[in-house]
């Protein structure tokens, strides 16, 4: 059975789609002209400023209100950098350094940036409040665990991303922070009770509604008392009765990608998730990362036979068209602005905090732990290795490094040791206090911060990110930077 036309088009309004390579192939030009919500830009979407213009001018030839979007949050998530780092510091640096005004400011920058390219919906900033020391997907993304300080900037970072004319998505509703579980891989649950969520979860997103964002993203996580045994991007509590209702919220509500198995494993697949994603209120629907045009039509396809069964109202579909639409409409002329190009760094160094000094002998030897990506960061790379000034720079594996090679390999120089999240490697650990046990150390962690500190090392940096500007600030902090790439 063939879908209805008119059904078909109606579907293709609410879907925010994506697509391989650097330009846009045909099928998904003609999908622009046939009603497409519009695309989702990745790094395997981008090699440079000008190529991203010509794409997103490319989108916007065929139709002028196509939204294109893109996850760019600064720091350790960016996708216009993803081949050198970002050059802003990301929201755990920004909350430390706890200048809302600074916030604000980088987040213009980056709203410059994008607008420069003709992108106009930024998935961003993530305003989750991350109680979860351990938390595997938020970390160092969020702006700190002080709901209060984490909703003053989210409040900052959507003024001004939204002074260039690029529309905000704060994310992820109703907050990913407490969770020690990645929903790309799983649903994760936050058992907490209401008056919890409402104290330390919902307040950032308050701010963000008060701030006039103009859109908000679901979260793929299940907060038994609110949305039972569904996801939030399932929950008409969560999305109406909550975001709606109780905050006052009346932009777009996005989905993260239904094709992570947060909402996919609970729905049957990446297609049978746009329905019930619909049916709970949300308005655009992000497919995912991993599409063609054939999983397009399958969403689509799913959304119309569900409209045309009466599974679901019509009028729903109709009324999250209608709010991407208007969100469309508002972010079709992007207008950017300038910013100075040192900000991100400047603010950098604002965020380092050194323990101790590193005392020694000679230019020391730098030995950066290898670590794992998480799939919101993608392989973007990250280290003090770009910002040196001619010192000896390895990459180990701290489980498979012989200490004794690595203390010969130094001789009187003493030790800068690099990680992202060393405290939760038991292997890295051992590395670190081993070396120091025997040699001067210092430490530099990029990751979100714990209260482990070796025993024996002789300083101790903590950055708040990984990003370009991040590393570039380790460095300069121990004496280290040729300052590189400037």
């Amino acid at each position: 059975m063939s879908t209805d036309p008119g059904l078909r088009r109606l579907a293709l309004r609410t879907l925010l789609a994506a697509f391989p390579g650097t330009t846009a192939p045909p099928w998904a030009l003609d999908l622009v002209g046939e009603g497409l919500a519009g695309y989702t830009l990745f790094g395997f979407n981008i090699n440079k400023a000008t190529q991203v213009a010509a794409l997103a001018g490319a989108l916007r030839g065929v139709r002028s209100d196509v939204l294109v979007a893109i996850d760019e949050e600064g720091g350790d998530v960016t996708r216009l950098a993803h081949a050198t780092g970002s050059p802003y510091p990301g929201n755990a640096a920004l909350g430390v350094v706890d200048d809302t005004d600074l916030t604000r400011r980088i987040y213009r920058a980056i709203g410059d940036d994008l607008a420069g390219t003709g992108i106009n919906l930024n998935l961003a900033p993530t305003v989750d409040v991350n109680t979860a020391d351990d938390n595997p997907i938020i970390g160092t993304r969020s702006f700190g665990s002080v709901p209060e300080r984490v909703a003053a900037h989210a409040a900052a970072a959507v003024a001004g991303l939204q002074e260039s004319g690029v529309a905000a998505c704060a994310k992820h509703f109703p907050g990913h922070g407490a969770t020690v579980a990645d929903s790309h891989l799983e649903l994760p649950t936050v058992d907490a009770p209401l008056d919890l969520l409402r104290a330390r979860d919902l307040p950032p997103f308050r701010a963000v509604v008060e701030a006039g964002t103009r859109a908000v993203m679901s979260a793929h996580i299940r907060v038994p008392e609110l949305t039972g045994t569904a996801p939030a991007t399932f929950s008409r509590a969560a999305l109406v009765d909550l975001l709606r209702g109780e905050l006052g919220f009346t932009g777009t509500v996005v989905t993260d990608a239904l094709e992570m198995k947060g909402a996919a494993l609970a729905a049957g697949g990446t297609a049978r998730a746009a329905v019930p994603a619909l049916l709970a209120g949300a308005d655009l629907l992000c497919i995912g990362a991993k599409v063609d045009a054939a999983l397009v039509e399958e969403v689509a396809a799913e959304i119309a036979a569900a409209v045309a069964d009466g599974r679901l109202p019509a009028a729903r579909v109709e009324e999250a068209a209608e709010r991407v639409a208007a969100l469309a409409a508002w972010a079709a002329r992007p207008a950017p602005g300038f910013s100075p190009p040192d900000l991100g760094y400047a603010a950098a160094r604002r965020a380092v905090r050194v323990e101790g000094a590193l005392d020694g002998a000679g230019v020391p030897l730098v030995v950066q732990l290898v670590s794992s990506s998480t799939i919101a960061e993608g392989r973007v790379p990250w280290g003090l290795a770009p910002h040196l000034d001619g010192q000896e720079h390895l990459r180990v594996v701290a489980a498979e490094t012989d200490i004794a090679e690595v203390l010969a390999r130094a001789g009187d120089r003493p030790i800068v040791v690099v990680g992202r999240h060393a405290h939760r490697a038991p292997a890295a650990r051992a590395l670190i206090e081993a070396l120091a046990a025997k040699h001067p150390v210092a430490v530099v962690e990029m990751g979100w911060p714990s209260s482990w500190r070796p025993a024996g090392a002789r300083a101790f940096v903590t950055t708040f990110g990984a990003s370009h500007a991040n590393g570039r600030a380790a460095a300069e902090a121990l004496g280290l930077t040729g300052n590189h790439g400037e």
